[in-house]
């Protein structure tokens, strides 16, 4: 029987994957930032801005993270060959759809079952985007295709004027998502529909036809209405009345239809808005730039927030970002940006009373976002949706960067221990590694973390003797177990020690892990600048005869 083939996208080097190295993360504390004092009670101060590249970072988050982000927002490198100061984005296609699936397999994974992602992406490679995320998050779990008004004047030197950008929403769990999404706030324009003219006591309230479709209506609604002038009225041909007779005249009683001002026009059912207010407003698939910004309107805003450092290409807007967070989450939820350019997710998350990760390699992490951060966090940033919002300032993060490639070659080309790693470093590293949470113990110095109540890890560059590992075991005791790594023992092999003691096992570092991932490999980032030129194969002369050297 012939294999049953799935649709599906390739491209050339879809079946490479990288061995991913878990980082760990290194706090450098001179670099994290907090406010002085507690604004409110509910102030955060463990969001993370992670410098590094950003495939390695999220692997490095998987562990901890895996099942506990609400909401990803990405903004990533649009692959349109243009040349932008912060990001070189010209990338071959099979490359750039290979590093995103890369790094969109891990987000589904951090992703909580309610979770959702949503990426802003251009035409050049939207539809690519689309079928590669149906595949890694599954075609039924497609939330929507957001048009976005990136700008509003006309762009004359092009063919067409690109006046918008996709926003691809997806979620982990397409009826989880669904269940929790909030709507949007009555806006300006719905409240004015909203009138009071005969003085209800309830308040403000709007009309809808009492009548309806008379397909699937029963004989009951179909009967002549006396209206409050006395005449008589049938609903119109091919419509129903929308209540029953004796339902009609209990609402009439209650105050629920309005026939007009002098009592003679077609009945119409009032809606309150006291019973809409917690309802909303479904959210839209096209978002105008008078709802949520342009680029230019971010732009403005960095060039009043941070004067004195050059504007960054392409800024997403505080109130684009402001929808999504208000849609896809709840104060106190974890909002995850891993392209996170010049910072506006971090930035409007923490206004809106959300926990945050955000990871950048370029040095715009530096030159834009921590000063940017700092005035969020000291109330000093009265742009964006700081007034929308009611924020005041507080709160914090802290800054960390990846930690060096655990291993390295030495000079006889050997696999040896990073020296850069220091013996907490080496615990943690091994710890996650080995599945292992990393948890130093106080009293134990052979407890450097756990995977259960009763099973440890114990990592050290020590050589271990049999009188040492007879003592470790003494004092683990049967009813527990221990993983220990070290950099050799002597006296015992491993097989030995496990009959030996039972409550033991032994591995050797760095043999243990050598197989495990791709050591030393520092950048998988989407900012290739420089591809290698594909080496020609020899020349055709049947085909030289057809075309010559060179195209016409």
């Amino acid at each position: 029987m012939a294999q049953k083939q799935k649709l599906e996208l390739t491209w050339i080097g879809k079946d490479k994957r990288p061995k991913l190295e878990p980082r760990i993360l290194v706090e450098v504390a001179e670099k994290s930032y907090h406010a002085r004092l507690r604004v409110t009670d509910k102030d955060i101060f463990d969001n993370q801005l992670i410098f590094g590249d950003n495939l390695l970072a999220l692997k490095a988050l998987e562990a901890e993270y895996a099942g506990k982000v609400k909401c990803v927002f990405i903004d990533p490198p649009y692959n349109t060959g243009s040349a932008f100061t912060h990001y070189d984005d010209g990338l071959e296609h099979s490359i750039w759809l290979g590093l995103m699936r890369d790094r969109l397999e891990i987000i589904r994974r951090l992703l909580a079952e309610d979770g959702s992602l949503w990426i802003t992406i251009d035409d050049n490679e939207a539809h690519y985007l689309k079928v590669l995320c149906d595949e890694v998050f599954g075609r039924a779990n497609f939330i929507a295709n957001m048009v976005w008004e990136k700008r509003t004047s006309r762009e004359n030197r092009r063919v067409f004027s690109f006046n918008h950008d996709h926003l691809l929403v997806y979620a982990k769990t397409k009826g989880a998502f669904e269940s929790v999404r909030n709507p949007l706030g009555l806006n300006n324009e719905v409240l004015s529909r909203y009138k009071n003219p005969d003085n209800d006591p309830r308040g403000p309230w709007q009309s809808v036809s009492a009548n309806a479709q008379a397909g699937h209506a029963t004989a009951s609604q179909f009967y002549s209405l006396t209206l409050p002038s006395g005449r008589q009225l049938s609903p119109p041909k091919g419509r129903c009345w929308l209540y029953t007779e004796e339902r009609m005249q209990r609402e009439i009683a209650a105050g629920n239809i309005w026939f007009g001002a002098n009592g003679d026009n077609a009945p119409r059912l009032k809606k309150f808005l006291k019973d809409n207010e917690d309802k909303g407003l479904t959210p839209e698939t096209i978002w105008t730039a008078a709802e949520v910004g342009t680029n230019d309107d971010a732009k403005k805003g960095l060039l009043q927030l941070l004067p004195s450092i050059p504007v960054f290409d392409n800024p997403k807007p505080e109130s684009l970002i402001e929808r999504v967070i208000h849609i896809a989450t709840n104060p106190g939820d974890l909002v995850l940006d891993s392209f996170a350019g010049s910072g506006t997710t971090g930035a409007v998350a923490h206004k809106m009373g959300r926990r945050w990760i955000m990871i950048e390699l370029g040095e715009h992490c530096h030159t834009h976002i921590i000063p940017r951060l700092k005035k969020v966090i000291d109330g000093d940033d009265p742009g964006g949706v700081t007034s929308a919002v009611n924020w005041q300032g507080g709160g914090g993060f802290r800054y960390y960067r990846l930690a060096p490639s655990l291993l390295e070659k030495d000079r006889w080309d050997n696999w040896v221990v990073n020296p850069e790693y220091n013996a907490a470093m080496l615990a943690e590293a091994v710890c996650k590694l080995e599945g292992f949470s990393y948890a130093p113990s106080e009293t134990h110095f052979w407890q450097h973390g756990h995977s259960s109540e009763s099973d440890f890890i114990y990592v050290t560059t020590q050589t271990l003797g049999v009188e040492q590992l007879a003592q470790l075991a003494e004092e683990v005791g049967e009813a527990r177990s221990l993983l220990v790594c070290c950099g050799a023992f002597r006296g015992v092999t491993a097989v030995q020690a496990g009959q030996r003691w039972p409550n033991l096992t032994l591995k050797k570092l760095p043999k243990m892990v050598l197989s495990r991932c791709e050591w030393g490999h520092d950048d998988y980032s989407l900012n290739v600048a420089n591809l290698p030129m594909a080496e020609k194969p020899p020349a055709d002369p049947v085909q030289q005869g057809l075309f010559g050297e060179e195209g016409a």
